[in-house]
């Protein structure tokens, strides 16, 4: 969700500082910077603007050269206004109730035909074709936050089944095409619960496991949770790329060093996902 708008690397073992992750605000709309810095994962939007503007593959090939590998984000559980398929999404009557957290991003019905047709296998096939090395898929979490009132009949387990079996079809249509392509769903570690999932992923990105937006201590009783069922995913052999939202310099510290205690990829940024951080040492 968004306020607005290579060689694959050799060494796959976590890295400390090994990920970054930008969504918009790249300057002059160039990923330059992202080449830059010193980090061997880059998380980047598969839209330059959010918008229609894509990045093209030799810009992403440019990125890759720096030796990083290279994911392509985007949504899966939920569609924002300012996408240039919303109107068809919407014609198509896929929209579901509004995110509160996030204004006019919506949620879908993720399981219906269409919502692969007109978003997820375009998205997924032109990941593949500008030379990304993967995918990371936000909003999983779609089957928590979907309003039931919307759905008679409808409970959460059948909803968790439905998105488990749609990271399972985008899993197996882009292996088909690319074996080493990545699949990395973004929170919703329960899902590995759910037939098929494990096998389908190759790795997870979690939000806030330590510090949610800005600068809190993740306390409540699911960041618990959330790391427990990480920590699975971890011991299954899943890299676990790992972003926490926070400024002050002892919070930074302390995420990265939970980081290199769990052997998590790890990433300290600023909730707008809008600039480079610097890596954990």
């Amino acid at each position: 969700m968004l306020t607005s708008v290579s060689s694959a690397c050799a060494d796959d073992s976590p890295l400390p500082g090994g990920f970054v992750y930008q969504l918009q605000g790249y300057p002059g709309g160039r990923l330059d910077e992202l080449a830059a810095a010193p980090f061997r994962t880059a998380v980047v939007d598969l839209a330059r603007d959010a918008g229609s503007s894509y990045f093209r593959a030799d810009e992403i090939g440019r990125l890759k050269a720096s030796g990083k590998r290279v994911l392509a984000y985007f949504e899966i559980g939920s569609i924002e206004e300012f996408r240039p398929d919303f109107a068809a999404i919407r014609a198509e009557r896929l929209l579901l109730n509004e995110w509160p957290s996030w204004p006019g991003e919506h949620f879908v019905r993720y399981w219906e035909p269409g919502w692969w047709e007109l978003a997820v296998r375009p998205r997924l096939d032109r990941a593949l074709a500008t030379g990304f090395d993967g995918v990371y898929l936000d909003t999983p979490l779609a089957y928590e936050e979907i309003d039931l009132a919307l759905l008679p009949g409808t409970d959460r387990v059948a909803l968790a089944a439905r998105m488990t079996d749609l990271i399972v079809r985008i899993s197996a249509h882009v292996k088909r095409l690319n074996p080493a392509f990545g699949v990395y769903p973004q929170n919703s570690p329960e899902l590995r619960e759910y037939p098929g999932y494990l096998a389908a992923i190759d790795g997870i990105g979690m939000e806030e496991l330590f510090f949610r937006a800005t600068d809190e201590p993740c306390t409540a009783e699911f960041c618990a949770a959330n790391l427990a069922q990480t920590r699975k995913l971890k011991e299954a052999g899943k890299t676990v790329l790992a972003v926490d939202y926070a400024t002050r310099a002892e919070n930074v510290a302390e995420a990265c060093r939970r980081y290199r205690e769990e052997g998590f990829e790890g990433y300290v940024t600023v909730r707008a996902l809008d600039t480079v951080a610097a890596p954990c040492r």
